[in-house]
């Protein structure tokens, strides 16, 4: 656009808005320019780092977190894009998608930040005071798995039988696979984990399980017409999704975790107090959010082989 055709198109969007353009343009010359820590707000983004110890390497894992929360942010970003455009096509459906998965592979290898950044002994000693907290309270990582698929696929498998469309949120929620890490291996019931995750999130959580009831991307695929279903590529970035969520990240996750907590150093147990091995194990949980595109032996393998476990399919 040259700038006579620049003055009249802000004109015509300003007067159907009902404000005047002139002062719109009176606002531009008096505005200040656009600077880098501004838009970025740097000072605001360093200043949120507050340590609860001394131990240097707290600060890596404490900002390595914040910046797997902004890379939640993001997933979350992209998928409501999926979840929430009507009449998608399958090269949008894919594209969204493998941006997500592009994400989470990002945060599979950058495992190595924790497992090779810090010192076991200061993990092992800085560790005490973040209990009872645990990653297994990210609100927005709860969220990406209910956007992912339907809620019976989150369900712990052995509770799976007593769950049904009829269902209510509530019960649903109280029976979600990660409810095994917030049970108080001593007396049964809850611990502070869950129960200070519950307090805040809950409310918010099963909100978030009604809106993507019917637009979660499992569900939103399953409506897509039969000629987009069978699309090679869009199947095969489900495929890797699911296996890069459930499989390949959690296993680097897990290998991280294993360093430090089976290190022989300190007190072994999660923060949460959950067992991590099984909690975190997808041999165990069985996380899939794509059931029905995987083959009988791929399912029975879940987790077992990981990445290895994987494979491109050449047809549908």
């Amino acid at each position: 656009m040259n700038r006579e055709e620049l003055l009249k198109a802000i004109d015509e969007k300003y007067t159907a808005l009902g404000q005047d353009p002139n002062v719109h343009l009176s606002g531009l010359l008096h505005a200040e320019p656009m600077k880098y820590w501004d838009f970025i707000q740097v000072d605001a983004l360093l200043g949120l780092q507050t340590q609860r110890t001394q131990l240097p390497d707290e600060m890596v894992f404490l900002i390595y977190h914040q910046i797997n929360e902004l890379l939640f942010k993001m997933i979350l970003w992209e998928m409501q894009q999926i979840s929430f455009t009507e009449d998608i096509t399958p090269d949008k459906f894919e594209m969204h998608l493998m941006r997500v998965s592009r994400y989470f592979n990002m945060l599979s290898t950058s495992f190595d930040i924790m497992g090779d950044g810090m010192e076991v002994s200061q993990y092992m000693k800085f560790r005490d005071t973040l209990t009872p907290a645990s990653g297994f309270q990210s609100a927005q990582y709860r969220k990406i798995e209910i956007a992912s698929t339907e809620l019976i696929n989150l369900i712990d498998y052995r509770f799976r039988k007593t769950i049904d469309r009829e269902t209510p949120y509530e019960h649903a929620f109280d029976n979600m696979y990660w409810q095994v890490a917030g049970i108080d291996r001593k007396n049964g019931g809850k611990n502070q984990l869950i129960l200070n995750f519950e307090k805040k999130y809950k409310k918010e959580l099963i909100e978030w399980m009604k809106e993507y009831n019917t637009v979660n991307l499992w569900t939103k695929f399953k409506e897509l017409p039969k000629e987009y279903q069978e699309n090679l590529k869009l199947v095969n970035a489900m495929r890797h999704y699911d296996h890069t969520v459930n499989v390949d990240w959690v296993m680097h996750h897990y290998d991280a975790a294993a360093k430090y907590l089976d290190s022989g150093e300190g007190n072994a147990e999660a923060t949460g107090g959950s067992d991590w091995h099984k909690y975190m194990h997808p041999r165990y949980q069985r996380r899939i959010f794509f059931p029905e595109l995987w083959s009988a032996s791929e399912l029975e393998n879940w987790g077992i082989d990981n990445i290895e476990g994987y494979r491109i399919l050449d047809k549908v």
